[in-house]
C-alpha cells in the first residue's frame, strides 16, 4: 500500500469513527485555517488505519489539540504515522 492511500484511507476513516470530544482530523486545506501547535508521532506492531488514527487523536487529545494533520504514515508490519497538530 503505498503512502497517499495509507493516508488517505486513514483519513476516510478517522472522520467516520471518532467521537465529537477527539481531536479530528483534518486536510491541508481545513489545516490552513487553523494554529499549529506541534507535531506528535504513534509507532506500534500490526496497526489498522483505524487504530493508527485512535492513537493519534488520543496522543493530539492529550496535548490539548483539536485536530490533526497526517504528514507522515508507514504501515508494512510496523507502524508509524507523524501528524501536526492544531488548535
Amino acid at each position: 500500500m503505498n503512502i497517499k492511500t495509507t493516508i488517505t484511507t486513514m483519513s476516510v476513516l478517522s472522520m467516520l469513527s471518532f467521537g465529537a470530544f477527539s481531536a479530528e482530523s483534518v486536510n491541508t486545506e481545513q489545516a490552513q485555517k487553523l494554529t499549529p501547535i506541534g507535531t506528535i508521532t504513534v509507532s506500534g506492531i500490526d496497526g489498522s488505519p483505524m487504530v493508527i488514527n485512535q492513537a493519534l487523536s488520543d496522543k493530539a487529545d492529550a496535548q490539548g489539540a483539536q485536530a490533526y494533520r497526517i504528514i507522515e504514515a508507514h504501515n508494512d508490519g510496523n507502524y508509524h504515522a507523524t501528524a501536526e497538530i492544531y488548535k
